[in-house]
């Protein structure tokens, strides 16, 4: 089945996982709905996307209302001292950050009133990123430092990456074995939805943020990012001529919300998402080299890491809960499989009734075909509503050879869906 996902695993895992994805619960357990739910959900399983459409073509270059912009790129050099690191940027970019983070004291003020949080964020949370390892604890200081903002809020903001982050991540192999990784960053979801204007409103601010990164030592890049301004992890990059990464959010009751809290509790044996994958695209030094640390790190949150490599049928999404490894799918050419492709669930379990990204994507890609892939026509799959809709924040485009990326501001113009 082309570039299908496919049950994983053996014996009675495999079993388990075969009857999630025939129908066994809805992707969040095994319990059996009563017939009267049944009846109710089923008008809403058999319908038709009211938010879906065909897939788009010939939307590349980038123009018209889905397009918003394109987005600047700035340098980090690392041979600076980290707190100097992203004194430039900051320079620039310190009004629109001060917006977003404003933007989620708001919403945290919505509720809890009293200003409690807000209170324990800027004057206890500053005093963990000590805790933090080295440079980014130095790095958060220098942002902090730059633009004006709180150190507990920069913390904050950081760490919200950890948790929001709702994604559409592909990487395809085309008939030469040339290797294409692209995604959909989308984000704020639940942050303020604005009825006036039909919109996220966390979404349509942190528009103004994205910025594409060049981080070089000793005058030449080491990688390339995209990235919002202030955040210090990486959720898309490219290590040139080795490897390309996305990061998407895992959804999962042992979540990121269970580590951050431990971690504020004082266990801290898990990396942050955001920090292991900067700390792979920094110094890995092969696609096999980052899988394995991907893989095997224990991490503060569930997540899902898609790598892409150079040669063919290097390309995987990895399935991380925050201890193991969980699943790992390849990229397998003589089977079939020419591309893998996640959202924010498991490919192994339907995903959530309301969000069904994977479905429209892989309908896109197997209409596109081998023969026709090309960072334009992986364009196209992300344009398409619902892969497209009021979360997504930015599309970016990335090859391998040479590092290149492309990031492109996105809109989704009404009919879309809120996610």
């Amino acid at each position: 089945m082309t570039g299908a996902p496919s049950p994983a695993g053996k014996g009675s895992e495999g079993r388990r996982r075969r009857r999630m994805a025939a129908g066994w619960g809805w992707g969040w357990g095994r319990a059996l709905l009563p017939p009267a739910a049944l009846l109710v959900l089923a008008p809403l399983v058999l319908a038709p996307d009211p938010y879906g459409e065909d897939c788009k073509t010939k939307m590349y270059p980038p123009s018209g209302p889905t397009f918003k912009g394109n987005v600047p790129t700035y340098v980090i050099n690392l041979d600076l001292p980290p707190s100097k690191r992203w004194d430039e940027l900051m320079r620039d970019k310190k009004t629109e950050l001060k917006t977003v983070v404003q933007n989620i004291k708001d919403i945290a003020n919505t509720f809890f009133p009293s200003g409690k949080i807000v209170d324990i964020v800027d004057h206890k949370i500053s005093h963990l990123t000590e805790t933090l390892p080295y440079p980014f604890n130095e790095e958060l200081q220098g942002i902090a430092n730059s633009s004006g903002v709180p150190l507990g809020e920069i913390v904050i903001f950081n760490i919200f990456y950890e948790i929001f982050t709702v994604c559409t991540s592909i990487v395809a192999e085309d008939k030469t074995g040339k290797l294409y990784h692209a995604r959909n960053l989308d984000f704020g979801l639940f942050l303020g939805w604005d009825v006036k204007n039909n919109s996220w409103t966390l979404t349509r601010e942190l528009k103004p943020t994205v910025v594409n990164l060049d981080f070089q030592r000793n005058n030449k890049t080491v990688f390339r990012s995209t990235n919002f301004a202030g955040y210090i992890g990486m959720v898309s990059g490219v290590k040139p001529d080795l490897f390309t990464l996305t990061m998407n959010e895992r959804f999962s009751l042992d979540g990121g919300y269970v580590g951050i809290f431990e971690w504020f509790l004082g266990r801290r044996d898990g990396m942050w998402m955001g920090f292991l994958t900067r700390a792979v695209l920094e110094n890995a030094t092969s696609y096999q080299d980052a899988k394995d640390k991907l893989a095997k790190t224990r991490l503060l949150a569930p997540a899902y890491f898609i790598l892409g490599g150079k040669n063919s049928g290097e390309g995987c999404v990895i399935t991380r809960s925050r201890t193991a490894a969980l699943d790992i799918w390849d990229l397998d050419i003589k089977k079939g499989t020419w591309y893998v492709l996640e959202t924010n669930y498991d490919r192994w379990k339907p995903p959530l009734i309301l969000d069904n990204r994977r479905t429209p994507a892989m309908k896109c890609l197997n209409q596109t075909t081998q023969e026709n892939i090309s960072l334009p026509t992986i364009y196209d799959v992300l344009s398409t509503k619902p892969v497209l809709n009021k979360l997504t924040v930015c599309t970016t485009l990335m090859e391998v050879y040479n590092g290149h990326t492309e990031t492109y501001l996105r809109e989704c113009p009404d009919p879309c869906s809120p996610w």
